[in-house]
Order: C-alpha cells, then sequence, then structure tokens
C-alpha cells in the first residue's frame, strides 16, 4: 500500500437502487442543451458545438437535503438526467456510445446564479457558481439492464407541489451518445464518469424550507428540501 502522508480522503459514490455503491471518478456538466433553457438564458437555440463544465465527485449529494450556501442570494434549480458509465476510452464512435453507459438517475444542478453570472461578465470560469459544496443533489441510480436506454420521457421539477421545469428527454440538443462521443474526444473517459446532461425550461430561484421534487419518466422521484 502507498504511504500517503495524509489520511486517504473518502471515495465520492452514488448509491444503486436495490443495493451497492456507484464510484465516481469526474462529473462532466453540458450547458444549455434544451432550447427552451437556452433562449431563457438569453441565448440562440440553434445545434452550436456542445460545451461543458465540471463539478466536483463529492458534491454528488444523496441525502435529501440540499443546505443553502453561503455568498448567494440568488440559487437556481436545474433538474437533469444523470448518466453513468462503466467503461470509456477515446474518440468513441456515437454508434458504440451507449455501450459505456452503466446506468441512468435524477440529479439537481444547484446553481448560484448570481455568483455564475459575474464570472460570465468578467469571462472566468463558472466553478463559483456550479461546483459548491452539495450542489449535485443526486437520487439511486437504475442500470440499463433494468430501464433501458432513455432517450424519450418526462422530465419535470416541482418547487412545493407545483411545476416549475417540465420538458421531454428527446428535447436534448446533444443526444447521449453524442455527449459520449464529444467528450472522449477531448477527454479520455473512464469507469466512474458521470455525465449531467442539461435541463429544460423553467429554472428559477429556491429558497429555505422549499421542498423539490424532481422526476424522469421510468427513474422514479427525487426529493430534496431546502435547509
Amino acid at each position: 500500500m502507498p504511504d500517503y502522508v495524509i489520511p486517504t480522503p473518502p471515495v465520492a459514490d452514488i448509491p444503486v437502487a436495490g443495493g451497492g455503491r456507484f464510484p465516481v471518478r469526474r462529473v462532466y456538466c453540458i450547458g444549455r442543451n434544451y432550447a427552451a433553457h437556452a433562449i431563457e438564458m438569453g441565448h440562440d437555440p440553434d445545434r452550436e458545438p456542445p460545451f461543458f463544465f465540471q463539478k466536483n465527485p463529492d458534491n454528488l449529494d444523496a441525502s435529501g437535503d440540499f443546505p443553502y450556501p453561503e455568498k448567494t442570494s440568488d440559487v437556481h434549480h436545474e433538474v437533469e438526467l444523470l448518466v453513468a458509465l462503466k467503461s470509456g476510452g477515446t474518440n468513441i464512435p456515437v454508434a458504440n456510445a451507449l455501450d459505456h453507459v452503466w446506468g441512468y438517475g435524477l440529479s439537481l444542478d444547484m446553481t448560484r446564479r448570481d455568483l455564475q453570472g459575474e464570472a460570465k461578465k468578467l469571462g472566468r470560469p463558472w466553478e463559483i457558481g456550479k461546483a459548491f459544496e452539495r450542489s449535485g443533489p443526486v437520487g439511486p441510480l437504475h442500470p440499463v439492464s433494468e430501464v433501458g436506454h432513455l432517450d424519450q420521457g418526462r422530465i419535470e421539477l416541482k418547487v412545493n407541489g407545483t411545476v416549475k421545469q417540465e420538458g421531454d428527454l428527446n428535447q436534448m440538443i446533444w443526444k447521449v451518445p453524442e455527449m459520449i462521443s464529444y467528450l472522449s474526444d477531448y477527454f479520455e473517459l473512464a469507469a466512474g464518469d458521470v455525465i449531467m446532461s442539461g435541463t429544460p425550461s423553467g429554472v428559477g430561484p429556491i429558497r429555505r424550507g422549499d421542498k423539490m421534487e424532481a422526476s424522469v419518466e421510468g427513474l422514479g422521484v427525487l426529493l430534496v428540501k431546502v435547509v
């Protein structure tokens, strides 16, 4: 065993429906992947090349609580389908990309929108708005062997019982195989990588005490309370 000079950090992971844990290596997030959301954020929804940012593996949190973060007064919800990879590589063809998917889950890309907006104006990276502690609430993963590959189906987020976001997975500008293939041209993907696949329109602020209810057809419901 290596002689580490500090205690080994814990492995970030996501629970699996029915038991077990999925270890997380990297977290890739695609931006503006639904046309209506691109429009509401002030961008052209035409099919321009995709772009990605990253969260940290330990930002993912399955506790069911979302602590309202510091240094912000404008935190937004973004419901997303999460894709978990069992293998990877480089220059993966679109036709073979789904062979690398282990399963799918529900996730929220919580965003300090005010801090992200300041970063955008200054041409700086988004991590201060995206990659803060517990900024990625997640639900249990479901293996492909049980749910198949999800390329259509309703995606929705309710806040305090009111629908705020709704769409269909078939409205993604860049589909899951295309995201995997594109990422593999720039990064060496590997088992344990996850991709947060973008959010439909209707993003908006949350407040302490709010109850969020995320769902994707076939994956159940993710309940998260803002604390």
